[in-house]
């Protein structure tokens, strides 16, 4: 009796591609080919995910599969927008001629000589000279000192002071937030001009604290209530529950699940306020209760320029344009932030 013949394993793509692909084995005893083409695809997807993460992963993923922070997709956005950028450019070129003027600007601002008032743009003076004699390109650079001390300041005053109270008035509630309510309904109502003008007439001091001060004075009520509507409805979150249950006091509460994620409001809106702030100052130093003189300022030049607007303009508009430049780059930071750190807008 003849041997039987072994059976040739069966092929499911022709005796071509039988050759080119690979042979595996199947659950019933027979094999069937991986064309090369479908490994090829395989491998030029896993090329083209060039940054590691997971495409079809919900809200994408990391290099290792975790899911990304919000913090982490709002640096990946903002290193894509181009307001951010030029922005952050011009932010950053006013910190560095605030804390060393030098650099860019020889001389004092405080030296003037009268025999060169209003006189316009030449060596040395490519912006002029003010009523006073002084360099107005000096002093323009020198003024973004003061301008940028300002609006750090009392951007980080509000937001911390403001970001402490409406957040312990919305974790707890109660008398405590219904007090807080009450105190901001009293300082929304006081118009923040004739409050500088009535509150500053009053003080002799030619230092920024005072003007900083007030605008911390009225300023934090806006940053508390934005504060205690985002840890309201951070707090209802379900991991927020999970760890109450689990016997977390309520400072591990607030500091390490409900402020992180509580945050992000906070600091949008005290970005887009720091603008708001160096404009603030310049106009109650242009009304004469701001900061005053010796003491370089944006405010004072502009006051100071502004009777002669006609004979020599130069002296009102390089002051003015670097306080519009200056608080429109932080607005526009502030923007960008925003953007950024909503997740409705993705």
């Amino acid at each position: 009796m003849p041997e039987p013949t072994p059976q040739e394993p069966y092929r499911t793509g022709g005796g071509r591609a039988a050759e080119d692909g690979a042979i595996a084995a199947t659950g019933m005893g027979g094999a069937m080919d991986l064309a090369t083409s479908e490994g090829e695809a395989l491998e030029q997807r896993s090329s083209d995910d060039t940054d590691g993460r997971d495409p079809d992963a919900p809200g994408g993923a990391g290099p290792s599969g975790k899911p990304r922070s919000l913090w982490s997709d709002a640096w990946r956005d903002l290193r894509r927008n181009p307001v951010f950028i030029i922005s952050g450019l011009v932010i950053v070129f006013l910190v560095v001629i605030s804390l060393w003027p030098s650099l860019i600007a020889s001389g004092s601002p405080l030296k003037c000589d009268l025999a060169k008032a209003q006189e316009g743009s030449q060596p040395g003076a490519p912006f002029g000279y003010d009523g006073q004699g002084c360099n107005v390109y000096t002093r323009t650079v020198y003024g973004a000192r003061t301008s940028v001390t300002v609006g750090v300041c009392a951007s980080l005053g509000v937001g911390i002071l403001g970001s402490v109270l409406g957040g312990l008035a919305g974790f707890f509630g109660g008398l405590p937030d219904s007090i807080l309510s009450r105190i901001t309904d009293v300082f929304f109502a006081i118009p923040v001009v004739l409050g500088g003008l009535v509150l500053l007439s009053v003080v002799t001091s030619n230092t920024v604290w005072p003007v900083i001060g007030f605008m911390v004075l009225l300023g934090w009520p806006q940053v508390s209530r934005i504060a205690r509507g985002s840890v309201i409805t951070a707090r209802q979150h379900d991991y927020v529950q999970a760890a109450r249950a689990l016997g977390a006091s309520n400072s591990r509460l607030l500091l390490r699940h409900i402020a992180p994620n509580a945050v992000a409001p906070v600091i949008v809106v005290a970005t887009i306020a720091l603008g708001t702030y160096i404009a603030l100052e310049a106009t109650l130093s242009y009304l004469g209760v701001g900061l005053k003189p010796p003491t370089v300022s944006w405010g004072i030049d502009i006051s100071a320029a502004s009777p002669y607007i006609r004979q020599a303009p130069h002296m009102l508009l390089w002051p003015a344009g670097a306080l519009a430049l200056t608080v429109l780059a932080f607005i526009m930071l502030g923007d960008a932030v925003r953007d950024a750190l909503d997740p409705k807008l993705r």
